[in-house]
């Protein structure tokens, strides 16, 4: 796990010295234990590599201070945290043999095992015993075919100093970000947003789409667009190949890998809960390889409890460190849960509680951390227990993130599989499913319904709909003229699917579009702030692949179960009290009295100078809303730390709207 960052000058313009090592040193916090470089004259065929003050001296390379002042016209800088062959041999950039190849790479690659035995069987031969050295030599004997073969999470860059191309990827589930930048003199990558910025020449203006959707909807991350107008994504399961010759080059990302949405199991119940169980028990296994201790996030939730058990279970003598958030409310606070866990494991248990005013004053930092707004505190909480795993000295986490998306895991799902039910002429099956989550809390009968009855309408009526319970596509706290002006053209992001499948299509956006990208953001800034590796054993193409091709009863089943197959599957891993959970809270924070309690400062921020900066809000409506929901005539809406959120936000990267 570690940063990477790369600038090229398509006009052969040397590049700034200065400003290339400020935005490596910018993401330091992801690869504190080691640093390289590589300096190129791409028109000359001539390289450099140097090292850097956190550089093992023993690498007998020159200091990147020393060629300050030297003409070069592309350079990569590698952060490194040490997780697989802690030696120098892990040292990045990488070189193939004949120097042709160079790499960069941030993440993990689970299966490089395996894939060393395949790659020495066809007579290469390794000098270290890192991941990294497997995927390189795989790239060059495969090319981009070697990216299905991948278990992992990465974003990586090859620079061919023959073909003078420079190749970038990035892992099926864009676990691992890859940010880049292109005006008509410089090309620049990295693995944060924060070292783009600090080139200079980035514009530092909002992107007006990007902005839309999250004050709507609360969602980031949901296409190659950033916040920032001139930044942009590598999207997950996509490679970008440019070539270093032309001085226009075309940037034309092109995907390798999709969730098979057509295949379908003819396993029997018993026997697709079997294999539900070695697939998982098999991506455990492989997330436990690492030469450093691996902890966990645990939660007291089905998923974080199965991946503890699980490591209980292939590991019973190693000690396992877990990491909590305690809620100070009672309604989310799952202690006596993971209590269970922890006793059964037998693990190591830390525990952070949270105070509303810990936010307010680590507000800056953790905005910083994130790079782009977050969609409610909750994301604070999954920060606080990765501090937490720092100061036990843990540097490889396991995370659950990615089985709510693929098995159900939110209410919303519910009202699509109802909707399914009927599309499909199920009407007892539909009404024996209303029967049985009639009485669920807060998301029974009547929200069922009325949610169903939304997905039912012909798309014609929707707008109306939305304005008639008060979701409009542009609420009144918008400011509609910035919007119209900016050609902002609001559609709704999640797509309405008439067809009997619309369960499916729902959980594929999900996992791909709308939820799970955002939340991997969160998990990799959150936990690279601390200089952590966080790995999620749910997201493996194999694993994903199999889910989706369940039949969708298994998934939600008529009582209303979520993930109701992997709760089968765990049967005899994970105690059944937590099996038969039917609530979900996971790092829920008391948000609503959070920011009750913390009126003054809501309302200080709302007036102050950095939000009439922020064009896009329209504020009398704002401070008018907010009004009402803080003295109980409105219910509370997460809309209200979206709003702080970005104000914020945009103070503290000089947003301009």
């Amino acid at each position: 796990m570690c940063g990477i960052f790369g600038i090229w000058n398509t006009r052969e313009k040397p590049i700034d010295m200065y400003a290339f090592t400020n935005a490596v040193s910018s993401i330091r916090h992801r690869g504190p234990d080691d640093e390289g470089y590589l300096l190129a004259n791409l028109r000359q065929g001539r390289a450099q590599t140097c090292i850097g003050p956190d550089s093992d001296p023993g690498l007998n390379l020159p200091g990147i201070e020393s060629q300050h002042g030297q003409s070069y016209d592309f350079a990569l800088g590698f952060r490194r945290l040490s997780i697989l062959d802690l030696s120098p041999n892990g040292h990045q950039p990488m070189s193939s043999p004949d120097k042709r190849y160079w790499m960069v790479f941030n993440g993990e690659i689970y299966n490089y095992l395996e894939l060393c035995s395949e790659l020495t069987a066809l007579g290469h031969k390794f000098t270290s015993t890192s991941d990294t050295e497997v995927l390189l030599t795989g790239y060059t004997h495969w090319g981009v075919d070697i990216l299905p073969k991948l278990i992992g999470m990465f974003a990586f860059a090859v620079l061919d100093m023959h073909k003078r191309t420079l190749f970038l990827a990035r892992d099926n589930f864009g676990i691992k970000p890859l940010y880049y930048t292109f005006n008509k003199s410089r090309f620049a990558f990295a693995s944060e947003a924060k070292a783009l910025m600090t080139l200079g020449d980035v514009s530092r203006k909002a992107n007006p789409a990007a902005v839309y959707v999250y004050l709507r909807y609360g969602i980031t991350d949901n296409s190659s667009m950033t916040m920032w107008d001139g930044i942009q994504h590598l999207p997950s399961a996509h490679y970008l190949e440019i070539d270093l010759d032309s001085s226009e080059p075309e940037l034309n990302p092109k995907r390798y890998w999709d969730i098979d949405m057509a295949g379908r199991s003819k396993l029997s119940r018993a026997d697709a809960a079997e294999q539900m169980r070695h697939l998982f028990m098999e991506n455990i296994r492989l997330h436990l390889r690492s030469d450093v201790p691996v902890g966990a996030a645990l939660s007291g939730g089905i998923d974080s409890s199965a991946i503890v058990m699980a490591m209980h279970q292939l590991q019973p003598e190693q000690e396992i460190h877990t990491f909590s958030y305690i809620a100070d409310d009672d309604k989310l606070n799952e202690e006596a849960w993971m209590d269970m866990i922890i006793n059964q494991a037998r693990t190591i248990p830390h525990k952070t509680r949270i105070h509303q005013d810990n936010l307010v004053s680590d507000l800056d930092d953790f905005i910083y951390s994130l790079d782009e707004p977050f969609s409610s505190t909750s994301m604070y909480a999954q920060n606080c227990v990765f501090r937490l795993a720092q100061e036990a000295g843990i540097k490889v986490m396991l995370d659950g993130q990615g089985a709510d998306e693929s098995l159900g895991g939110y209410n919303y799902f519910y009202s699509l599989r109802l909707v399914s039910m009927l599309r499909r002429g199920h009407l007892l099956e539909a009404s024996i499913f209303l029967r049985n989550n009639w009485q669920r809390p807060y998301f029974g009968g009547p929200w069922l319904v009325f949610r169903a009855g939304g997905w039912l309408l012909p798309e014609r009526l929707h707008g109306l709909a939305r304005k008639t319970i008060g979701e409009d596509l542009l609420p009144d706290w918008f400011n509609k003229n910035w919007f119209e002006k900016q050609g902002v053209d609001p559609p709704p992001v999640y797509k309405w699917d008439r067809s009997r499948d619309a369960f499916r299509k729902m959980l594929y956006q999900s996992v791909m579009e709308t939820s799970l990208p955002m939340l991997l953001r969160y998990e990799d800034r959150n936990s690279m702030a601390y200089s952590i590796e966080s790995r999620v054993p749910f997201l493996t193409s194999s694993f994903i692949n199999f889910i989706f091709s369940l039949p969708e009863e298994h998934i939600i089943d008529i009582d209303g179960n979520s993930k109701s197959i992997f709760r089968q599957a765990m049967h005899g891993l994970v105690p059944a009290p937590i099996l038969e959970r039917r609530d979900k809270v996971g790092f829920s924070t008391p948000e609503q009295r959070w920011l009750n309690n913390l009126r003054p400062w809501v309302e200080q921020v709302l007036n102050s100078e950095a939000a009439h900066n922020v064009f896009a809000l329209n504020l009398g409506k704002v401070t008018e809303e907010w009004q009402r929901i803080s003295t109980g005539k409105k219910p509370f809406n997460f809309r209200v730390w979206r709003w702080l959120n970005l104000i914020h936000w945009a103070k503290r990267h000089a947003i301009e709207f």
